[in-house]
């Protein structure tokens, strides 16, 4: 007999949907688009020939629908990877879950998941409006280390290497590294993209260096984050999700791509909140891509 998933583990509302995302099985595609923000959502759903429905609970929309002939889901995560940690599992028990029967299906289905954000550049080469894929992220949120296994999939050389080039403080979680799925990076990256390494922090102030009224424990660490080098990589920018979507991908046997658009360069100190126009030609961009 089948080990079956308690329903304190899985958890599903009265209409047989999962938790969180209020979505049933069959409600999703292969190819998924994951944005922080729930506004973009209908934006890039407004690209579609047409649309299978549109869910919402909390700040977790979706929508489902058709884009030159291919099926596609977009999904708004909100912000920080502890969102990821939910949505990254929910989408994997829908299609990998007999939720019925509560028992792991034994033919895995493989999503792949790209994420469009906005991101602050660590590099003064980098100009405002570019768009960064993550090569790599570094999680400083800890997320990936409750999770068996992620020495498999984690770069421990590089860890080891930035966390001594950086003295990193005891006080904080232990920084994850891990790499974007290579499938993936070959169907969307062109010459267009500058490619990187991506810092996922925990909050937007203090783990990204801000201080307003609160001092930060270590004024020096951007400085150091920007001169860090390994194996020839830098690292390039700021964001909050990609790390999780990487590490949870991998686990899960999902493929993974993060491609943000640069709203700020922390060290030129220069900004551009104006960026929808720049968003909307990356997304067309990469809707294009996906059907190719």
């Amino acid at each position: 007999m089948k080990n079956k998933i308690a329903s304190s583990e899985l958890l599903l509302n009265p209409d047989g949907s999962i938790y969180h995302l209020h979505l049933k099985p069959g409600q999703i595609a292969n190819d998924i688009i994951l944005v922080g923000d729930p506004e973009r959502v209908d934006m890039i759903a407004g690209f579609f020939d047409s649309t299978e429905f549109r869910i919402q609970n909390r700040e977790f929309i979706t929508i489902t629908g058709s884009y030159k002939g291919k099926r596609m889901t977009v999904l708004s995560t909100g912000i920080g990877t502890d969102n990821i940690d939910i949505v990254l599992n929910e989408l994997d028990a829908l299609v990998n879950i007999d939720l019925d029967q509560r028992e792991i299906k034994p033919n895995k289905t493989v999503l792949n998941f790209i994420r469009i954000g906005t991101s602050g550049a660590l590099q003064p080469e980098i100009a405002v409006n570019t768009c960064l894929v993550s090569l790599k992220a570094i999680g400083f949120d800890g997320l990936l280390n409750f999770y068996a296994r992620r020495d498999e999939f984690a770069d421990s050389e590089f860890e080891d290497a930035f966390k001594a080039y950086t003295n990193w403080s005891h006080l904080l979680a232990s920084p994850y590294v891990v790499n974007c799925n290579e499938v993936l990076y070959n169907r969307i990256v062109d010459t267009e993209f500058v490619s990187g390494v991506t810092i996922s922090a925990p909050g937007f102030y203090g783990p990204q260096g801000r201080e307003l009224r609160l001092k930060i424990a270590d004024r020096n660490l951007n400085s150091k984050i920007e001169s860090f080098r390994f194996n020839n990589l830098k690292i390039t920018n700021y964001e909050m999700e990609c790390s999780a979507i990487y590490g949870l991908s991998q686990l899960l046997g999902h493929q993974a791509l993060t491609i943000c658009i640069t709203i700020a360069n922390r060290i030129t100190l220069q900004a551009n909140p104006d960026y929808k126009g720049v968003m909307k030609l990356l997304v067309t961009k990469i809707l294009d891509k996906l059907t190719q």
